[in-house]
């Protein structure tokens, strides 16, 4: 729009899409090159009108007569490519150099390759060696005619590797389970972190009972609190747009079904003597062993007598230190679940033998330096192996694997590491370490589903049978498919020591996908308490030329990823 000083122009003159008016501020609108051409047209045939004088707010893009470039309507939808900062590799740049100023025979010649100069050093000592045959046996027989002996080196090599293989031991230790095997094993053994010791109090009597409710006098879905309950429908109403999207069948009333079988189920007894899958629990009878690990270890009952209590030494991938007292028990605890899964599982009874095989210790790639001493005293002093070598999780992975370069996502029970590995090198600023992971799904899952009125009101995350029948639930039913979604009727079985077995009906509509889905949402998790003891017993490693600079491995991503959440802890991130 355009306007002045001057009478209004009658509004024939113009075209129909432009009227010069004094009515209406120009600045809201926009003039391309066509509108201007009419305008000036207009002004020379009028006479009196100066075209100068109008004050139009142009559009340059329109003006030019061309479109917006793609790099500026990728601004404009939020969809720009910008640099975050992180090195594409981890080699050094090499800049190109001026090639009319320098000689070079570098890979020109054969001898300069390493596998061809190997070669030709095994011939020449194999002629060495056949010279030297031929001269014995002519010394013994008197003649040159003979049948020169079998060289040794070209015996079968396999049976060495084979031989070579199982003197070593591989060793993963994690916050829930243990690893371990020898190298010429096709799959390790794996074994829970965990060791059960005779204590006053178990873990369920000593903690408060997991999921966490504010209150259990209140309803099922009051109690874990107006935040977390807005969170999850938020997630449910998300669901069923994606869904909806994805042109999947939404029944309106899914929910109210689920809660309303849910809510009036029964469970049905069914005596020992009818249940042919029954749990043997262990025997705790007086003058039993004062420990138990593995899966006797799990398998012992709440109330047993003597009371027993399971200790993790480790969590989220470092030391559970707010699980003890004095470090030397938790190194204690450590040591020795290795050591039973290593004479039980590996069949290495002998400990004098030890210092026969060699480890391979794999550790976190974002590792605590504290960590890797300690698994180094207990390798070398406590177990006495011969020799001991660390890798990192990825570069296992990928060497396994058989990739040279690879995007590792590890998704572990209690966190969840991500690593880039190129030609065989873990990237160390594409590093990241987050504290979340299978443990966290289970609970979401259980806190879900009793938000729904699980029939099961009463479970309990600390309870050894109570944890082995969520993390079975977990593994039977939660998907990632949204082909899956939809009311479905389930049961399970409550297999309790010293009670008879209950069979529970229950219905799930979108528990099994939420749950799972929380990797995306990490809010829905509970983060409370995950730092809860952190060096509490183990200070951190600071460098020994610089006491003010920590020794622990740093990343790039991980301190990124901390200054989102919070600018703060930014620089605390191990």
């Amino acid at each position: 729009m355009v306007h002045d000083n001057h009478e209004a122009t009658p509004k024939s003159s113009l075209p129909s899409n432009l009227r010069l008016t004094s009515t209406v501020p120009f600045e809201s609108h926009r003039l391309g090159a066509t509108h201007i051409t009419h305008i000036r047209a207009h002004c020379y045939r009028e006479g009196g009108l100066d075209f100068e004088q109008f004050n139009f707010d142009l559009d340059p893009i329109e003006m030019a007569g061309g479109k917006k470039s793609g790099r500026t309507l990728m601004r404009e939808e939020g969809l720009e490519r910008t640099d975050n900062g992180l090195k594409q590799t981890s080699w050094p740049e090499a800049f190109p150099i001026n090639q009319k100023n320098y000689y070079t025979e570098f890979g020109k010649r054969d001898d300069q390759l390493l596998a061809s100069r190997l070669q030709n050093e095994a011939n020449q000592e194999k002629l060495i060696r056949d010279a030297k045959n031929k001269d014995r046996a002519l010394a013994r027989t008197g003649t040159a005619d003979v049948p020169l002996p079998m060289d040794e080196d070209e015996e079968d090599t396999d049976a060495t590797d084979e031989l070579a293989a199982s003197k070593i031991i591989v060793i993963h230790p994690g916050s829930q389970n243990l690893r371990i095997g020898l190298a010429n094993d096709a799959l390790p053994k794996t074994v829970i972190m965990a060791i059960a010791e005779r204590f006053p109090v178990t873990e369920s009597q000593e903690y408060e009972p997991r999921p966490k409710r504010q209150n259990f006098e209140l309803p099922p879905e009051q109690q874990f609190g107006e935040e977390w309950s807005k969170k999850y429908n938020k997630q449910c109403a998300d669901l069923k747009v994606d869904m909806r999207a994805n042109r999947r069948k939404v029944l309106p009333n899914s929910k109210e079904l689920v809660v309303n079988y849910n809510r009036r189920m029964e469970p049905e007894k069914i005596p020992e003597h009818n249940d042919p899958l029954r749990m043997e629990w262990t025997d705790t009878a007086k003058g039993t062993k004062p420990t138990f690990t593995g899966p006797d270890a799990q398998r012992i009952a709440d109330n047993s007598d003597p009371p027993y209590r399971l200790f993790w030494p480790m969590q989220h991938g470092w030391f559970h230190e707010n699980d003890y007292g004095v470090r030397e028990a938790m190194f204690d605890d450590f040591e020795t679940i290795i050591e039973q899964a290593m004479r039980r599982d590996l069949g290495l009874d002998k400990s004098s033998e030890w210092d026969q095989y060699s480890c391979v210790m794999v550790v976190p790639d974002l590792y605590d330096k504290k960590y890797l001493e300690q698994m180094l005293d207990m390798c070398l002093r406590g177990f006495e192996f011969k020799q001991v070598a660390f890798v990192q999780e990825s570069h296992a992975a990928t060497f396994g694997a058989g990739y040279t370069s690879a995007c590792v996502v590890d998704v572990g029970a209690q966190k969840t590491s991500i690593c880039c590995v190129e030609d065989g090198m873990c990237i160390e600023d594409s590093r990241v370490n987050l504290k979340y992971g299978g443990y966290d799904v289970t609970e979401t899952f259980i806190k879900m589903m009793l938000y729904d009125h699980f029939p099961y009101a009463d479970i309990n995350l600390k309870r050894r049978y109570d944890f082995l029948l969520a993390e079975e639930l977990k593994i039977k039913y939660c998907t990632m498919n949204q082909a899956e979604i939809s009311v479905q009727l389930y049961n399970f079985h409550l297999r309790a020591p010293n009670q008879p077995t209950h069979k529970y009906g229950f219905k799930t509509y979108d528990e099994v996908i939420l749950a799972p889905m929380g990797f995306y949402d990490p809010s829905i998790f509970d983060n409370s308490d995950k730092l809860n003891g952190r060096r509490k017993l183990l200070d951190r490693s600071y460098n020994a030329y610089d006491i003010d600079t920590p020794d622990d491995p740093t990343s790039s991503a991980q301190l990124a990823i901390l200054a989102a959440i919070k600018p703060s802890i930014a620089t605390n991130a191990n």
